[in-house]
């Protein structure tokens, strides 16, 4: 199966594109795998006309919106983040009449919709260093609340109207968990994602995106870690670090979208090339301003 996988990706000019919380064995056969900041510049910057995203679907998505010229094939098309759809478009409006100088904040997980309604995007690994550059003092941050809190403690000067959305995977970690696999692995650092609740966060040694636990993991001096995000980036952890132990937090840190990606779905995107992901241009337009913009400040 993987051979078949790598003759037809070559033969119909595919780049496969996967996310650190797919399957190992998905990661495996990917040409580039990363989190959701790195592959949507790597979509931009990919010379095949074909792109497999082995991800849920606002991934996809950035990569259309980005790539209007280039068909996008969703390894599952149903693979979907639940996250993503909560923001309310009312909402948003109405936040807009309430504070005029108001920036909408969009967090890259979310849909085409929502991000066609705000003015710029962040991940969860630019969002201090993006909003920091916005002029707005009032900063409307969607759909992540935990995400929205974590970049106002890091810029007090800004006023923030924050969303009631969450993460269901990083919600689930919780301090009391965390405390016992801190009693129960008393050498190791606690690195987390800030999608995890705020005490969560405050008893953790270290706190970035995905790719930022693993090159930090991957850089420490240290040879025990608990890890606080999806069990995915396991994977990803053991090869880099061979002689280093990482625990979760005691549970299945697991987002059932994600493992809905495996190997026979991606031979059978690259036999059909479907299923495809397409964009009304009208939207496509309108939310490739703030995805555009995040990366030309985030730089």
């Amino acid at each position: 199966m993987i051979e078949k996988i790598k003759r037809l990706k070559e033969e119909k000019d595919v780049v496969i594109l996967a996310h650190y919380y797919v399957d190992g064995e998905v990661q495996k056969i990917a040409d580039l795998v990363g989190d959701s900041y790195f592959l949507a510049k790597k979509a931009v910057e990919v010379p095949q006309k074909n792109i497999l995203f082995c991800g849920v679907s606002f991934m996809g998505e950035s990569a259309k919106i980005l790539n209007p010229g280039k068909r996008v094939i969703m390894a599952d098309e149903y693979a979907d983040c639940p996250m993503a759809h909560m923001a309310d478009i009312d909402r948003i409006q109405k936040v807009r009449e309430q504070y005029p100088d108001v920036a909408v904040v969009c967090y890259v997980n979310s849909t085409a919709e929502l991000k066609a309604y705000s003015d710029v995007c962040v991940t969860s690994s630019n969002a201090v260093r993006v909003v920091d550059k916005l002029p707005s003092k009032h900063i409307f941050f969607i759909p992540d609340e935990n995400l929205g809190r974590f970049v106002a403690e890091k810029l007090p000067e800004k006023e923030f109207i924050f969303n009631d959305g969450f993460c269901h995977v990083h919600t689930s970690i919780h301090k009391e968990e965390l405390l016992k696999a801190k009693e129960a692995h008393p050498e190791a650092e606690v690195l987390t994602h800030p999608e995890c609740t705020g005490d969560v966060l405050a008893i953790s040694d270290f706190i970035g995106s995905t790719s930022e636990i693993i090159d930090y993991a991957t850089k420490s001096g240290k040879a025990e870690f608990i890890i606080c995000t999806e069990m995915g980036v396991f994977f990803e952890l053991e090869q880099k670090n061979p002689g280093k132990k990482f625990y979760s937090v005691g549970h299945r840190q697991f987002c059932p979208n994600m493992k809905k990606i495996t190997l026979e779905k991606v031979l059978h995107a690259l036999e059909t090339l479907e299923p495809e992901l397409t964009l009304d241009e009208k939207l496509r337009v309108k939310a490739n301003k703030p995805l555009s913009k995040m990366l030309e400040l985030a730089g």
